[in-house]
């Protein structure tokens, strides 16, 4: 596992956001060759994505050959709803960018038949070949989509009940009315996630910081589905210094000392020969 250590919420995304542009443009995404990304809502991603469309409007990156799979949705939500995980993702990015809307995948709460939704998207991600770079975020007690504590490692796409943790957390985007928040979700699975040919996660803010100590210092243990992911092949975490706050001065000290190894996997080294190739 790559622990990677910014400054600040701003650098964090900003790296997150480079390392995404670096990924697809390494991958050359084409009609025969989807780029498959798996993401995230919530207040972390959005510096990344608003970072990926300014790489869009740039002229650095397209998104006409990558197909998204989104992490979870809540149930009985209407899609519209300003607080949906689809007015979400349309609002802080694929309405910016030149994504096909047929290429979005995110589950859908008001599905009829629940479990059946959460079989077929299963289905779907395995019919695009699976997911090639899956990006999380965590939450204060370490869960990753909606896979809260004592949630199964190897679980798959499921309905699953939030706890009353998640649900005063979520309240903040319900004008602070815990009784607006669903009390369930649909979200894939720790092991749906783990089957990823890479996962990044991005931790900010001294309030994940006993997570992100659960996640790089101790074991993998279900109360901390984080923790999972130091068994994935590729696996990264983006973070702010804030939430080293847990971490053994040690441990900071060791993955400081790789971030000038780290930095080239964000670096802007190949920009002005993609930007060359986009004017000819």
């Amino acid at each position: 596992m790559r622990l990677v250590i910014l400054d600040d919420y701003d650098k964090t995304s900003e790296w997150a956001a480079k390392y995404v542009r670096n990924r697809m443009l390494d991958f050359k995404p084409g009609p025969d060759k989807y780029f498959v990304l798996g993401l995230p809502t919530g207040g972390t991603p959005k510096g990344m994505y608003k970072k990926l469309v300014e790489f869009y409007k740039q002229g650095v990156l397209s998104f006409k050959y990558v197909k998204t799979f989104n992490m979870d949705e809540y149930v009985n939500i209407p899609r519209d709803h300003p607080e949906s995980y689809h007015s979400f993702m349309w609002d802080n990015l694929f309405k910016h960018i030149d994504i096909l809307p047929e290429n979005v995948h995110i589950l859908d709460g008001n599905a009829t038949d629940l479990d059946k939704e959460c079989r077929e998207y299963e289905e779907k991600i395995t019919a695009a070949g699976g997911i090639e770079l899956f990006i999380g975020g965590i939450g204060p007690d370490g869960h990753i989509a909606f896979n809260e504590p004592g949630s199964s490692l190897v679980s798959r796409t499921r309905v699953k009940s939030l706890t009353k943790d998640t649900i005063i957390a979520n309240a903040r985007f319900f004008g602070g009315d815990e009784s607006k928040v669903p009390t369930e979700s649909l979200t894939v699975g720790v092991g749906t996630v783990m089957d990823a040919r890479e996962v990044m996660i991005i931790v900010t803010g001294a309030n994940k910081a006993f997570a992100l100590y659960k996640a790089v210092e101790e074991g993998v243990n279900h109360m901390w589905t984080v923790s999972a992911f130091q068994q994935h092949r590729r696996a990264i975490i983006i973070c702010d210094e804030d939430a080293t706050l847990e971490l053994r001065v040690k441990t900071v000290k060791y993955f400081k000392g790789l971030m000038p190894v780290h930095n080239k996997l964000a670096a802007d080294d190949d920009l002005s020969e993609v930007q060359r190739q986009k004017k000819k």
